[in-house]
């Protein structure tokens, strides 16, 4: 182009906006793992995976145990329960639980979450002696055990104390208060059974789910304290 040309076109030029840059593509917000809908951080953060337990609960026949579970269990529970029948008569005491028409014939299991990093799955043994050859399998791997006693047949308990304390697994005592019944304190309670000081004895209803957390965490801190590592 002659140089005239571009002189005089020059002005023209001038008034026309120059040519914007081409500006980048906005890049799509990091994910927020926490705005998952009914997902913790920690569920859905790898680094930082919960510590899952394993807790036992035992007893006598109709202590409590099942309800125990179903009481305190986050997920459906799993239940073993079978229609008691006229077989059983001989052998199962229903003296102290008239209304009792089930019972457990494996086990029961639930899972709560204590904590961000904390879950507790806890499985319920079978009450009647013709079912403890499971508990061996049962408490393998668990932290601790809950004896749950009855007041009104505390002998019934004496099995899981006798276990426990032969395996040297951590236990407490958890006394399930039955409505009508008298209350005792937990030291007159640790007399009768006769365990050693350093076993916590409580006293909760194992229908509440509040009383029933008290409980494991009872457990928790005791085993806790027995083995720290």
């Amino acid at each position: 182009m002659d140089s005239a040309v571009s002189e005089a076109a020059a002005p023209a030029l001038a008034g026309i906006p120059a040519q914007p840059e081409a500006q980048p593509e906005p890049q799509p917000e990091p994910h927020d793992a926490g705005t998952e809908e009914g997902a913790q951080d920690w569920q859905l953060d790898h680094t930082r995976a919960p510590i899952a337990t394993k807790v036992v609960v035992a007893g006598g026949f109709g202590v409590g145990k099942t309800t125990f579970v179903r009481a305190v269990s986050e997920i459906t529970p799993l239940q073993t329960e079978a229609l008691m029948t006229r077989a059983s008569q001989e052998t199962d005491d229903l003296s102290a639980t008239p209304d009792k028409l089930t019972t457990t014939v494996a086990m029961d299991f639930g899972r709560i979450t204590l904590d961000d990093d904390l879950v507790l799955y806890v499985f319920g043994t079978p009450g009647q002696q013709r079912f403890w050859f499971m508990w061996d399998d049962l408490v393998r791997g668990a932290i601790g055990a809950i004896v749950l006693a009855d007041t009104r047949r505390l002998t019934d308990c004496f099995p899981a104390l006798d276990y426990f304390e032969s395996c040297g697994l951590p236990y407490i005592v958890a006394v399930n208060h039955f409505e009508g019944t008298e209350r005792f304190e937990p030291e007159d309670v640790r007399d009768a059974l006769t365990v050693s000081a350093d076993v916590p004895v409580v006293i909760m209803d194992a229908r509440k789910r509040y009383s029933v957390v008290e409980t494991l965490l009872a457990m928790v801190a005791h085993a806790l304290e027995a083995a720290p590592e």
